[in-house]
């Protein structure tokens, strides 16, 4: 199953495929380090939702600003992988957040160009 989201704030560059990586239902809400990081211009951000509901993943610079939506849509329980083209940014420190239901995690990523 695989999804597409669009956000016209990239300036055409926001097409994010977000992909179910496996049918096993996880046991818990997981947010892992994006892959590779530091990273120029793409990385791969995986998570895992045990139980359907909307979820949200929004990216933040190093001010507290949202940078873009990665994800913002109901999916099934899972494990999945979604990636953020980054180049269309500024190098630096990013933040990327996911929520969903009362499930909240933030990780750190470095863009190097």
């Amino acid at each position: 199953e695989v999804t597409a989201t669009w956000n016209s704030d990239l300036g055409g560059c926001g097409l994010v495929g977000i992909e179910n990586t496996n049918n096993q239902i996880p046991a818990a809400f997981s947010l892992s380090q994006n892959y590779p990081n530091p990273f120029n211009p793409k990385t791969l951000i995986e998570f895992s939702v045990p139980k359907s509901g909307k979820v949200n993943i929004t990216v933040f610079d190093i001010l507290g600003r949202e940078v873009t939506v990665l994800a913002d849509e109901f999916l099934n329980a899972g494990k999945y992988t979604v990636d953020f083209d980054g180049s269309e940014f500024s190098s630096g420190v990013y933040f990327y957040t996911l929520r969903s239901g009362d499930f909240t995690d933030t990780k750190k990523m470095l863009l190097v160009k």
